[in-house]
């Protein structure tokens, strides 16, 4: 069994690159795969491993970043590794806005799930699904609603023409998106700005269904693709072609093609694009068939 944690902090952060090393030593020691972003303005990371390794390297990240705690901390479970390999990479902002945004005075506007059924219910709530929109097709809350915002850095032209009398309950996978552009609505001059504690995931770990807002499965950036109520593993796959999520509807499409194409990219591929691609899955396929992982196969 493998935990998965996500988790993310807004510090000022120093000795960068030197505490980069360090950890890319430990990653490898304790068989720890995922992504750690790094900035001077903050970290974020979704990383995975056994329990022992995934505690010793949490302790590790606060001790090395002079950190109490995490903004936000994330935990769950999977049973194979939802990671190709380990990944520590050192950029300008941990959300790229384009904006240098100071967390030192932010206000407490973080809803816990139990109360966040209430805040989306009144009439004049604007729901703000933070997310890209791909993941909001493949579900969200009720009444939500979602920029189409393909690149992060063109989310504050959207939040510039949002109605600052109407309270705005905002929300994102694990809650770092959100975090941002709560800061950024706040120093515009918006009063009433609530994120969802812990994001998507949060909710869908303590929300029994029934109770639940949410319709759909949440998208998530690694080999589980999407997760369901409780965290558990969602139905969709990752097309091998556009690397878009598909779900088992998708696959019955004439234009889906196992390790090749779904009916978003079949006719924007090229010939060569396919044949590769063909080639690609037919390694895998022999690899299966004598027991075999492939190095294109996802590790389980």
């Amino acid at each position: 069994m493998f935990i998965i944690l996500g988790f993310y902090k807004f510090k000022n952060l120093k000795s960068l690159k030197k505490n980069k090393v360090i950890l890319q030593k430990l990653f490898i020691q304790n068989k720890i795969r995922g992504t750690l972003i790094i900035s001077k303005e903050g970290l974020n990371g979704s990383i995975s491993g056994k329990s022992k390794s995934i505690s010793l390297i949490s302790k590790k990240i606060r001790i090395l970043f002079r950190i109490r705690s995490f903004d936000s901390e994330n935990l769950s479970k999977s049973e194979f590794q939802p990671f190709h390999r380990p990944k520590i990479k050192i950029k300008k902002e941990v959300v790229p806005m384009g904006l240098n945004i100071s967390t030192k005075n932010k206000k407490n506007n973080h809803i816990d799930p139990l109360k966040w059924n209430n805040l989306i219910k009144e009439k004049n709530t604007f729901i703000l699904d933070a997310r890209k929109p791909f993941e909001y097709e493949l579900g969200s809350f009720k009444k939500a609603v979602n920029p189409k915002v393909n690149h992060f850095r063109e989310f504050p032209k959207y939040l510039n023409k949002l109605d600052k009398r109407n309270p705005v309950a905002m929300f994102c996978t694990g809650g770092i998106r959100c975090e941002k552009a709560s800061v950024y609505l706040n120093q515009k001059g918006f009063q009433n700005v609530f994120q969802l504690k812990g994001g998507i995931l949060n909710y869908l770990k303590k929300i029994k269904k029934k109770e639940s807002m949410w319709k759909g499965e949440c998208f998530v950036f690694d080999n589980r693709v999407s997760v369901k109520h409780n965290l558990a593993v969602g139905s969709y796959f990752i097309c091998s072609g556009c690397r878009n999520p598909i779900s088992p509807k998708d696959k019955k499409s004439k234009k889906y093609e196992e390790g090749v194409s779904c009916f978003r990219c079949y006719d924007t591929l090229t010939n060569t694009q396919k044949t590769r691609f063909r080639m690609r899955q037919k390694q895998i396929n022999l690899a299966k068939r004598v027991g075999k992982k492939h190095k294109f196969q996802k590790e389980f």
